[in-house]
């Protein structure tokens, strides 16, 4: 790794996700954010030509990282020369399509995109369910690999104009540098990485009929991966040569954020979707593959560290949803407020499955719902309270099929941000789960500002580069709730089981 100028002692971290792209500028001398700010002001738009589907347009996933970097510069006011490396985290397992002159030739897939979940199924069943959790640790679903075969046989036009195919977070470091490169992390997200063999799997890749030449150069998730060109430095505002030093999905990135990087650490999220994300240091996998694995950003084949993921793709957009149409636009904290006012849902349960085709129910798309209402007793505010408990249950069913699994799961590190903003929340979460809550002062865009900090040598260690990770609040459970709540959980698995049964 190059060593840094001794002036420069900060580093910008960014994290792309499907409704904001947020931004941190980090100083390493003092641990101190110095700027944070997201784009663009309103939730971006997820387009579904199709019901099942999810597109966003990459460039404007680009467009907003320009006004947000100027955004950041002008807050702080700091000498851009000063950044020394740059951070990206973002949006797993989205597909996008770019021509031998870096354009985009279609939309991204994105992650909640379920047109790809038949094409999936079907190469799960034709390579075998061995070979599939053995070497990819996953059914190939509706993951990155599975949209691309989509692409081919659907539109073959597209297909034949393609040069190389990217993940979200690779689509931005190829703006940044010009260069198109990848991940070990970001290949096993996308179930393109074969972890028996430690390479490109030839065959997911034979029997999707594709070229292995359309997946870009590996970097490391830590190091050099590229350096600012001087095109991107004038748009933005920064320094060409900046090193990019760091990139992971933004789960692994949560994880690492929160310093979970060892067996027996937990991270969860709760933002559009809703992640618990553990270490495993043996290659296992879940029989059903409704739990997903991949490598994570310390992972190294004599050293195993995969991510164990379970995803709620409906919980942040299913409140986002109650906002808009329930609650008048109201912002979040008075929700939450609202929904801590009333005893209890009274019978209602939210069951937050509206967002595609959830992988921990099988890749099915049951559909967002409300059961018990009475017109009679419930009002608004049941229905934020319900929304809010609907998540935390989903949370617990998936923690459920991840123990069975044999993961220890104790204490739950999260950033204060998101859903765990809401005290309901996570004291629920807490309560259901019977596990310690402890919340940091960080979020994707700070953990990547860290990641970039020691992938370009200006930190030691991991450790000193998430030194300055402060917690802020810890939740413990209480024996008085822990009953009620476990009732009413036991009333809403109820609910799911005939619903999944239809």
């Amino acid at each position: 790794m190059p060593e840094p100028a001794a002036s420069r002692t900060l580093t910008l971290g960014y994290d792309l996700g499907s409704s904001f792209i947020k931004g941190s500028i980090l100083d390493l001398e003092t641990g101190r954010t110095l700027a944070s700010a997201s784009q663009p002001r309103q939730e971006m738009t997820i387009h579904s030509p199709q019901p099942g589907w999810a597109e966003q347009d990459p460039e404007g996933w680009w467009s907003h990282l320009v006004d947000l970097t100027r955004k950041l510069l002008d807050s702080s006011r700091i000498d851009p020369g000063r950044i020394g490396a740059i951070g990206i985290s973002y949006q797993m397992h989205g597909l996008v399509c770019v021509d031998r002159q870096q354009r985009v030739l279609r939309p991204a897939i994105i992650w909640c995109d379920s047109r790809a979940v038949a094409t999936g199924h079907e190469a799960f069943e034709q390579l075998g369910h061995e070979l599939c959790l053995g070497h990819l640790l996953n059914s190939p679903g509706n993951f990155t690999a599975s949209k691309l075969a989509w692409v081919k046989r659907n539109e073959p036009e597209v297909f034949s104009r393609i040069h190389q195919v990217m993940l979200p977070g690779d689509f931005l470091a190829m703006k940044l540098t010009g260069e198109i490169t990848t991940t070990v992390s970001g290949l096993s997200e996308g179930t393109f990485w074969d972890f028996q063999e430690h390479r490109v799997s030839a065959d997911l890749m034979g029997c999707y009929g594709l070229d292995p030449a359309l997946l870009p150069r590996i970097v490391p998730s830590f190091g050099h991966q590229g350096a600012l060109s001087r095109a991107a430095a004038e748009t933005l505002g920064l320094a060409p040569g900046t090193v990019i030093a760091y990139r992971a999905g933004d789960q692994p990135n949560n994880a690492f954020s929160l310093g979970v990087l060892e067996p027996g650490e937990v991270a969860a999220t709760a933002g559009t979707s809703g992640v618990v994300y553990g270490i495993a240091d043996r290659i296992t996998s879940d029989p059903q593959s409704r739990v997903n694995l991949f490598a994570h950003v310390n992972h190294q084949p004599e050293r195993p560290r995969l991510g164990v993921l379970l995803c709620v793709n409906g919980t942040g957009i299913l409140y986002s949803w109650l906002r808009r149409n329930l609650a008048g636009e109201q912002d979040y904290e008075s929700m939450n407020a609202r929904a801590a006012a009333v005893a209890g849902s009274d019978g209602l349960h939210c069951y937050p499955f509206g967002n595609g085709a959830e992988r921990m129910l099988g890749n099915r798309s049951t559909g967002g719902c409300l059961s018990g209402l009475d017109f009679n007793r419930h009002s608004a505010d049941h229905i934020l309270r319900a929304g809010l408990e609907g998540i935390a249950f989903a949370f617990q069913y998936g923690m459920d099929i991840m123990r069975g699994m044999g993961l220890a799961l104790g204490t739950i590190r999260a950033g204060r941000a998101n859903l765990f903003l809401s005290p309901l929340f996570r004291q629920t979460l807490a309560d259901l789960t019977g596990a310690v809550i402890q919340l940091h002062d960080t979020d994707g865009a700070a953990g990547a500002a860290r990641g970039a900090a020691f992938g370009a040598g200006m930190v030691p260690t991991v450790q000193a580069a998430l030194s300055s990770l402060q917690l802020l609040a810890e939740i413990q459970p209480e024996p008085r709730s822990e009953a009620a709540i476990a009732d009413t959980y036991f009333a809403w698995r109820q609910g799911l089981d005939a619903m999944l049964e239809r």
